[in-house]
């Protein structure tokens, strides 16, 4: 049984909406990114891929202050969001967001393989049985590719679960508000004394990561069987 601090279990806490949050919203973005690097033809197609996948090489502290200088409160953008009762910076929400622009590259790169690894031929066939669009991305695109989005997905929450220099850069480490699991610890560690609760953060972290790993692979299996015996 771990015995942790009642900040530590804040951070925990914390640490798991923002890492949802950031998720939940970032993966209809890096699937309609994905799709459109993986099937689209276009100028600048490079750029995008190159601008998307910026956070993977960029050090992490980077990333975050280019968040200040967009959603600051004293920032054009910032002051809008604010104004209309949606501050980022300093808040939770703005945790999520780094969160999510870290996580994105990691979500984009597996969808878009997974889409590029569909044959064409397919969706050819049932768009000649008169299927729609939609209904061919529906029915044939998404189960083909569900594997990919499923390892995207699961890595992106491992992503923002873990990050730390953007979050810490754009919504600093404030008990009970900003300070995420990854925070907890480097505070914990400043401490006297604060090892215990470092280790027990540790443990909780190593469990959840390897929870969504795991969880990842046995549906990813499951879906495979599924499509290959559909009966």
């Amino acid at each position: 049984m771990i015995d942790l601090p009642p900040e530590a279990v804040q951070a925990l806490a914390l640490s798991l909406r923002v890492s949802l949050t950031a998720t939940v919203l970032t993966a209809p973005l890096a699937l309609a990114l994905a799709h459109l690097l993986a099937r689209g033809r276009f100028r600048g197609r490079d750029l995008l891929a190159a601008a998307i996948h910026l956070p993977l090489v960029l050090p992490p502290v980077v990333t975050g202050y280019a968040l200040l200088l967009l959603f600051a409160p004293s920032a054009p953008l910032g002051a809008a969001l604010q104004a209309m009762g949606l501050p980022l910076a300093f808040r939770w929400t703005g945790a999520a967001l780094a969160a999510g622009v870290m996580a994105l590259p990691l979500m984009v790169r597996p969808m878009r393989l997974s889409i590029e690894a569909v044959d064409p031929g397919l969706e050819e066939a049932a768009a000649t049985l008169g299927r729609s669009p939609w209904a061919v991305w529906r029915g044939v695109t998404l189960p083909l590719m569900a594997p990919g989005l499923l390892a995207g997905v699961t890595l992106g929450f491992a992503k923002a679960f873990g990050e730390f220099g953007a979050t810490i850069t754009f919504a600093a480490s404030i008990p009970g508000e900003t300070r995420t699991l990854p925070a907890a610890i480097y505070a914990f560690l400043q401490v006297p004394g604060g090892e215990a609760s470092v280790r027990g953060l540790v443990a909780v972290a190593v469990a959840v990561s390897l929870a969504a790993v795991v969880l990842s692979d046995v549906v990813a299996r499951r879906m495979a069987t599924r499509l290959r015996d559909p009966a």
